[in-house]
């Protein structure tokens, strides 16, 4: 296999054995333990919050020891924590155990997009689209067995064991993946080192047009999370079951699935800025559309569309990012990326339920569609060609 099909294969089983983990096994075993609502939400989140902490350097880490080894050593984190839910007896154990899997897709995701990245100069965001569909493709099925095989076995232990044995398969892939190509000096002392290290995030951290590029994808995501944390209770609200909320959160992930790869061609030769903008304001028009419409032949298109603008914005701001940095720096760069990318999608749905409680849904909608249609009228207004403008003022990352 080509390194880009393996990583592409390692994603998507990586994907697939971490969310049948999360959901919907995750919420049942909380439940089961005695959470209370609010600790099980913080259950729920605790991967998402590992990542923003851990997402950054382990990014800059692969910099300095290279993609491989750091993806490695994410594969251990799939592999390993599994086989010990079986172990966990209490709701407090359960939060530790999830802050310690939640490792897992830190170091793993932006490590792996970095590789992609490296991979390809020309064609990039398509590429990049293509990695992201797996995982997407992965996070869609992943659910679905983790569903079935409680329902069937009833067994939280043989759930996560299986979960586990799923985890071993992409550690046995990366180790079939050659080394990577990331330039790094002869110097291996832990000085020299640690030296790289730091100036890696100090460099791209302090750019503003990574950081522009990363605040685009968090704008989008606070939408995302707000849409998925609450689309199911509004629905339930107009009299919608399980299977219609699930059929319509699904025509949502299957287009994002199948667009994104469109969406990154599209940027490798329309431009990041044209798509970007696109995606925003497509996902900023469709947000408020959903709470304003109660039938479900509507929100079946609404949805669609959403997932349409999610596919043309993340695809484009990910090779963005790429675009803008010095190869060395890749990995630095994917981990600003993701942790504010990870910032966004915790944001959305406490705002969104801040603002429901004391609004209702409409209005909550409304205001996160406008905050993320003035993120892109920003980007529009102040950035023409982020690819030569913004690299220019920060000089080179």
């Amino acid at each position: 296999m080509t390194p880009f099909i393996t990583l592409v294969l390692a994603g998507f089983l990586a994907r697939f054995g971490y969310q049948m983990a999360r959901s919907p096994v995750l919420p049942r075993f909380a439940q089961d333990l005695g959470a209370s609502p609010e600790l099980l939400g913080l259950i729920f989140a605790a991967s998402t919050i590992t990542g923003v902490v851990i997402k950054l350097p382990a990014g800059a880490l692969s910099d300095v020891l290279g993609r491989k080894r750091m993806m490695l050593l994410g594969c251990l984190f799939f592999a390993a924590p599994p086989f010990l839910y079986p172990f966990v007896r209490s709701p407090g154990a359960l939060l530790a155990l999830r802050f310690l899997h939640g490792f897992a897709t830190a170091i793993f995701s932006p490590v792996a997009s970095a590789f992609v990245a490296n991979l390809f100069a020309r064609g990039r965001g398509q590429k990049l689209g293509w990695f992201a569909s797996a995982n997407d493709l992965g996070g869609t099925l992943g659910p679905l067995l983790g569903g079935l095989l409680l329902f069937f076995t009833a067994s939280y232990p043989i759930t996560y064991l299986t979960v586990g044995v799923l985890g071993l398969l992409p550690l046995a892939i990366i180790l079939r993946l050659p080394e990577d190509r990331t330039p790094r000096p002869a110097s291996s002392t832990l000085g020299a080192s640690s030296q790289r290290f730091w100036m890696g995030i100090r460099e791209v951290a302090s750019s503003r047009a990574v950081v522009i590029a990363s605040v685009l994808e968090a704008a989008m995501y606070v939408g995302y999370g707000a849409f998925l944390g609450f689309f199911p209770p509004y629905a339930q609200g107009i009299g919608l079951n399980d299977a219609q909320i699930s059929l319509v959160l699904g025509a949502q992930l299957a287009t994002t699935m199948v667009a994104k790869p469109l969406g990154g061609w599209l940027s490798d030769r329309v431009g990041r800025k044209p798509m970007i903008l696109a995606g925003l304001f497509l996902c900023a028009l469709m947000l408020p559309a959903v709470p304003a419409v109660t039938s479900i032949w509507l929100l079946f298109p609404v949805s669609a569309l959403f997932g349409l603008g999610v596919a043309i914005v993340t695809p484009s701001t990910t090779a963005l990012v790429a675009d803008l940095v010095k190869v060395g720096r890749m990995g630095s760069a994917m981990g600003v990326f993701g942790t504010i990318w990870d910032c966004g999608e915790a944001a959305g749905p406490i705002l969104a339920g801040v603002l429901i409680a004391s609004l209702s849904y409409a209005p909550a909608f409304g205001l996160i569609a406008a905050f993320m249609a003035l993120v892109a009228i920003i980007f529009l207004v102040a950035v023409k060609d982020p690819t030569a403008a913004l690299a220019a003022a920060d000089g080179s990352v």
